[in-house]
């Protein structure tokens, strides 16, 4: 089997400026999703909390819309949240983890979308 080799992405190197938000200092990422421009800028949101362009979204739709643009959205303001293979995963410092579903995943005001 094939392993795809790792690297780190340093949230020091997407940010000019010092990140508001320092945990995790960085994140494992495939090559991929290492150039991933989509990725990168939210990140950047939610390491700066610049989220302006952000809002809370009206259904599920919304959420899965910018899935399928490519785009990730924001879980609870702690998250980059992304769906491969039909899961819903989450960005954690080790590498992308399958959501929980629970019931907080349930509640529009959990959510960011742009």
């Amino acid at each position: 089997m094939y392993n795809k080799k790792k690297e780190r992405l340093y949230i020091s190197e997407l940010l000019d400026n010092e990140p508001i938000v320092l945990y995790p200092s960085y994140y494992v990422l495939s090559s991929s999703m290492m150039k991933n421009e989509m990725l990168h800028y939210a990140l950047i949101a939610l390491h700066s909390l610049d989220l302006e362009h952000y809002e809370h979204p009206s259904s599920y739709e919304d959420i899965f819309a910018m899935f399928s643009g490519g785009m990730f959205p924001i879980y609870k303001e702690m998250y980059v949240v992304g769906y491969f293979g039909g899961k819903i995963m989450y960005l954690d410092t080790s590498g992308w983890k399958g959501m929980p579903c629970t019931q907080d995943v349930f509640k529009m005001e959990n959510w960011l979308v742009c």
